[in-house]
Formats: structure tokens, sequence, C-alpha cells
């Protein structure tokens, strides 16, 4: 009896090693068009004189040969083609160094510049409320101005809700979007930040590396060219200060002229030399 036990163990042992043989040559060995076209050789070498092949089977058998050599001839072709898109990715991930890139994102790296954050939302709210937390705590909260349909954007200075310069780190941002009574409405948080470089490891045309983080080439809502509202504000801030001093200045000089004409006469000009940066500014008006 415990012969026959045994005996039914090993016949049972190399039943399973014999399929998982079978399952692993399977899995390993796939026949190509070379392959078919051996057995198609070998086929009409044995044939029997007597009996030979049936034309008709012949013939269909070698549309079946035509047919795999056309689709082994497709698959490299789509390899070479999504080879070939591949590439194309990545050169346009290269364009956008220098520009900002504008991806949906719950988080960002803050290190101590503004940063340029907005929400899109699905339909028109009540109210928009971005909540900057840093290690589970709110640092800052924005207020979205523009409550309509689309993407929106407004920029956070770093600074937070006690008016102090906010601590450097990876920041999340939780929305709340209020829509009118009866209605729901979602919104998703955003990141517009400028590329700095360009990791082309990756798929798809690789990741893209931004002030605020990185980002997968594929799932980038849009690029831009950099935003110049800064240096546009700046040098507004310039002009306007050359203004006012231009402004002051004529006022002093006209005053210091009347204080030294003659009484009951009035100056007829003051004669004033000006430093070629003054001019340059007062051109600028």
């Amino acid at each position: 009896m415990s012969n026959y036990i045994d005996s039914i163990n090993q016949a049972a042992t190399a039943s399973s090693t014999a399929a998982k043989k079978s399952a692993t040559a399977s899995k390993d060995e796939v026949m190509g068009k070379e392959d078919f076209l051996n057995l198609l050789v070998a086929q009409l070498k044995n044939q029997d004189p007597l009996n030979p092949d049936d034309p008709t089977e012949f013939t269909a058998q070698l549309a079946q040969f035509s047919s795999l050599e056309q689709l082994n001839n497709l698959n490299d072709s789509m390899d070479t083609l999504v080879t070939s898109n591949t590439n194309s990715d990545k050169l346009s991930t290269l364009n956008t160094i220098g520009k900002e890139a504008v991806y949906q994102d719950g988080s960002f790296n803050f290190t101590g510049e503004p940063v340029t954050l907005g929400y899109k939302l699905d339909g028109q709210a009540k109210a928009v409320t971005l909540s900057l937390q840093l290690n589970g705590a709110t640092v800052a909260t924005l207020k979205g101005t523009d409550l309509t349909a689309g993407n929106h954007f407004l920029t956070w200075d770093g600074l937070a809700t006690n008016g102090q310069a906010a601590a450097h780190g990876k920041y999340k941002i939780v929305i709340e979007a209020k829509a009118s009574e009866g209605e729901s409405v979602a919104a998703n948080p955003l990141i517009r930040s400028e590329v700095t470089g360009v990791d082309l490891d990756g798929e798809f045309g690789g990741v893209l590396i931004t002030k605020a983080g990185k980002v997968e080439f594929n799932t980038i809502i849009g690029v831009y060219e950099k935003s110049s509202s800064a240096s546009d504000s700046s040098g507004s801030s310039a002009v306007a200060k050359a203004a006012a001093a231009a402004s002051q200045f004529s006022a002093d000089t006209q005053d210091a002229a009347r204080l030294l004409a003659p009484t009951g006469s009035e100056p007829e000009g003051v004669a004033v030399t000006l430093t070629p940066e003054e001019i340059a500014l007062l051109k600028m008006i």
C-alpha cells in the first residue's frame, strides 16, 4: 500500500514539473516566420508521393505565411513609429526650457520666490479659497477673484498670514470652492512655473523640472512664454518715481525763483542743468 501511495506522489510531482516546464517553454518560445517556413518545407519534403498534399490546402498555407510576414513587418514598423514619436516628444520637451508650464498638481516646492498658483473650475462658483499648508498647518490663505468656469491664476508673494516670510519647503494646496445653493462645483489646483531643466530618461517626452517641482511632460496643460508682469510693474514704478521727482524738482525751482525775484514781479524762468540720466528718465515720462 505504501509503495502504491509513493508511486502516486511521484506521478503527481512529475506531472507538476512537466506542466511548469511546458508553461515556461510556451512563454519563452514564440514561433516566428522562419519557424513557419521550416515547417512548411519539412511538410513538402515528407509528403506521401502516392498521396501528395492538396494544392488548395498548400495555397492556403502559403497565404497564411504571407500574412504572418506582413504582420511581422507591421509590428516592426509600429515599433519604429513609436520610437520616432518618443524622440519627437523629447525634442518638444527641450523647447520648454525657459518657458512657463501649467500643470495640475496639489503640491509645490517653495524656495522664497513668489509662486503663481491657480485653480480650475468646472462651473460658476460663489467663493474660492486656496489654503497653503506646510506639514499640515495652514501658512497662508488666498482668495480667488475670478469665479467663472475655466482656469484662473493668482500670485502668492511668499508671505504668511502674519505678514512674515513663509518657511521654505513642500507646500500642499487645499481648495475650497462654494457654489450657489442647490448647485455643486468642482475645483482642481493648478501650478504655473518656469521650466529650468528636462529629464529625458522617462517615457512620453520625459520629465520637466520646474522651480515648483517635477511634472511628466504628457500631463502638462500648456506652455507659455515667461511672464513679464513683474518686470513691467517695476518699470512702471521707476517711471512713476521719476515723474514725481521731476515734478517736485520743478515746483521747488519755481518756489526758489519767486523768493529771489523782486517784489511784485514774476520770474521769467530758471535755467536748470540736468544730467544725462535725468534727461533719459524725463523722456520716459
